[in-house]
């Protein structure tokens, strides 16, 4: 699939699709992280900054969000009403849901359940991906980021992107963040998981 679906529906459809895609996404972070296996790169920044202040994960993850959005408008990006979601909401759901019993006991699961609950945080993250883009309401912060990087400095979009993963990463990882089979997951499993909920959704007939 070349270009992403655009879901049916007027202004208050897409701000469900929106914001459903988001907490989407909020649930695969989650999953991520209670499976203990490795975060996402950026994720494993989060983690990084939580356990060097005050702030909990979910607060590093709006925290983080906020300032990429500032930097990225800084440079030109076009900010709309589902970049500010995206940098606010998604840290809100997981702040919201993470001390819930229900989501703290699942990292105490064995082993195999934890590579489901990986899984199942794949699915999460390309559905809620799917939901969001297929919103049409803004890109997130962080690709917006990429985006400007590109066009200010000339590198490729998708090179742009590898280095800022790579970046976070490794900020992320000296300051105590979680890499692991959970973050090879991630990067070689989330462009699949996106365009299959894609193909998903217009099959649904939801596009």
């Amino acid at each position: 699939m070349k270009s992403p679906p655009a879901l049916r529906g007027g202004p208050v459809a897409r701000a469900v699709w929106l914001v459903s895609g988001l907490f989407l996404c909020a649930l695969g972070i989650l999953a991520f992280l209670e499976a203990r296996l490795g975060l996402p790169p950026w994720d494993v920044l989060h983690q990084g900054i939580a356990q060097h202040t005050l702030l909990s994960f979910g607060g590093a993850n709006e925290v983080v969000g906020v300032i990429v959005l500032l930097v990225a408008w800084s440079l030109g990006a076009r900010v709309w009403i589902g970049t500010v979601s995206n940098a606010v909401l998604i840290g809100l759901f997981i702040i919201l849901l993470q001390p819930l019993h229900a989501v703290h006991s699942l990292g105490h699961w064995p082993l195999g359940p934890r590579i489901a609950l990986l899984i199942l945080g794949l699915v999460c993250f390309g559905v809620g991906s799917a939901f969001y883009i297929g919103a049409n309401l803004g890109a997130g912060p962080r690709d917006s980021l990429m985006l400007v990087g590109s066009h200010r400095t000339g590198i490729r979009i998708g090179a742009t992107r590898a280095m800022l993963e790579i970046s976070v990463l490794l900020v992320g990882f000296l300051l105590g963040g979680t890499v692991g089979l959970g973050t090879l997951a991630f990067a070689a499993l989330i462009g699949p998981a996106v365009e299959a909920s894609f193909w998903l959704v217009t099959r649904l007939r939801l596009a």
